[in-house]
């Protein structure tokens, strides 16, 4: 069990590209995400998003025995992450420049991890993985989602 948690922790092999391997794995997600706009389909994609961050509690936690706590090479909760960034989101008349925006505040914010994101990596196992990716995420899917709606007007 323990091999496939690697396995999908690290993305499938994405986490452990030597250079910058969480960002990968976020653009990865984003160019995934590319076939389905403007508007990836919500209940679709929660369907997708959902489920992953249990199953990345999981995983993330499982590969730290192996790999060490929250090593370079998982990077399940940056995909989750990237994911949540555009959940519901009206991407609007440009939603490639909305996708790349969602990136960019994503890394900056799963970066500089401020307050309470950074607080929440003390956590035990797989959620001190996850829960900052998924805060950063949700403070990125709000940001967004104000900018739409100001875009909107």
């Amino acid at each position: 069990m323990r091999r496939l948690a690697v396995l999908l922790a690290t993305g499938f092999g994405i986490g452990y590209i030597p250079v910058a391997p969480a960002s990968w794995a976020s653009l990865g997600t984003a160019l995934c995400l590319l076939p389905f706009l403007p508007r990836p389909d919500p209940w679709t994609l929660g369907a997708v998003v959902l489920p992953m961050i249990p199953l990345g509690v999981w995983a993330a936690g499982e590969a730290e025995r192996s790999l060490g706590r929250d090593a370079r090479p998982i990077v399940i909760d940056e995909i989750a992450g990237m994911l949540l960034s555009v959940w519901g989101v009206p991407l609007g008349g440009s939603p490639i420049v909305m996708l790349a925006l969602a990136f960019v505040l994503f890394r900056c914010l799963d970066i500089w991890k401020p307050f309470p994101i950074r607080q929440s990596q003390r956590l035990p196992g797989g959620w001190g993985v996850m829960v900052d990716d998924i805060l950063a995420a949700a403070v990125v899917n709000l940001l967004l989602r104000l900018g739409a709606a100001l875009l909107a007007r």
